[in-house]
């Protein structure tokens, strides 16, 4: 990566409902809320929190937040804190 690009340790937000809150498995994947792409931790909490939040009342539904940088180069994770 150039020394002029912004650093990105990419996260993604997603959830939707489970079938059991012991297991992380989607009740239905054609209906998993895909918010977004994060260029950072901190920007995708803000948003996990905003959707954890609209959905409190149903007990079922979950966010997640997946650290897609780990995915991508997982050698850089020792590298990087959040």
């Amino acid at each position: 990566m150039p020394d002029s690009a912004p650093q990105q340790l990419l996260h993604l937000v997603i959830g939707g409902e489970l079938i059991d809150l012991k297991h992380n498995i989607f009740k239905d994947l054609d209906k998993v809320d895909i918010v977004g792409v994060y260029p950072n931790y901190a920007t995708a909490y803000v948003a996990w929190k905003a959707r954890a939040q609209q959905t409190v009342d149903n007990a079922q539904m979950r966010y997640f937040i997946v650290h897609l940088h780990r995915l991508l180069d997982p050698g850089e994770d020792a590298k990087h804190d959040h």
